[in-house]
């Protein structure tokens, strides 16, 4: 198996598959792959034995199924593009060198990968549109590719050295890193700060890469330049009130 991961601001990540090779992803996520390439979809995968399995998966951010690529006939390509303007990483996982990642992280990864509940916390909905704040743990022994937002930073936590993120930040760390959700100091902060009611703790040893980009800001900045179903509604009405003085006008002469 080759990968090879081409661009910059929104890359794509190519898998040359041998005989043999399996890639699993979330189902739909593939951009383009040769013919040959057989899909298998399954929900007992991806470290998934059951049901239960597969439930807590998809609380996590993942799929309830997932999708198996193979090339039984040969080699193949397949290839998948990143979703948001970002940076898609390589990550070699061991037994006993877990990682622990964003919600909707996992691009996809090799035969033996297991994704798992993580971490799950209610910020309310003044941060995260109520969705809360949702990690994966990934696990296994696998290669996984993971899509980060924006730039990356990188830190290497020592012992004991403690890092404060905001939440959506976070991207990914070693599962050696200690994770913990405090509230805001200060009521001043937390109520008129504009950063959220929480912040995130991360303690060394370990390594932490953190993103730039996250969704909620994305999706701030592009809000004014959406159309809004208020404005369409009023259009329509507009429309047919000039339909409807029209009707009238032809009825009574006036």
């Amino acid at each position: 198996m080759q990968a090879k991961i081409t661009g910059t601001t929104l890359p794509v990540l190519e898998i040359g598959l041998e005989q043999g090779d399996l890639i699993v992803s979330e189902p739909g996520e593939f951009s383009w792959m040769t013919e040959n390439v057989q899909l298998k979809t399954t929900a007992l995968t991806a470290g998934a034995n059951n049901i239960f399995g597969a439930l807590g998966r998809m609380v996590a951010g993942g799929g309830l199924f997932m999708t198996e690529y193979s090339a039984p006939q040969g080699k193949g390509l397949i290839a998948f593009a990143a979703k948001v303007p970002g940076q898609i990483l390589q990550v070699d996982v061991e037994p006993g060198k877990g990682y622990m990642i964003h919600r909707g992280g996992f691009l996809c990864g090799t035969e033996g990968i297991s994704l798992k509940m993580g971490f799950q916390k209610s910020l309310g909905a003044g941060m995260f549109g109520g969705n809360g704040f949702v990690l994966q743990q990934m696990e296994g022994t696998a290669t996984a590719w993971v899509e980060l937002g924006g730039e990356v930073v990188t830190y290497d936590l020592a012992a004991g050295e403690a890092l404060q993120v905001h939440p959506g930040h976070i991207g990914m760390f070693q599962d050696s890193v200690s994770f913990d959700m405090r509230f805001m100091k200060g009521i001043a902060n937390a109520l008129f700060g504009g950063d959220g009611l929480f912040i995130a703790h991360l303690t060394g040893p370990g390594k932490v890469w953190l993103q730039s980009l996250t969704l909620p800001n994305l999706a701030s900045a592009l809000e004014p330049y959406l159309p809004h179903n208020n404005a369409a509604q009023d259009t329509q009405a507009g429309v047919a009130g000039a339909v409807a003085g029209s009707v009238l006008k032809g009825l009574f002469g006036k």
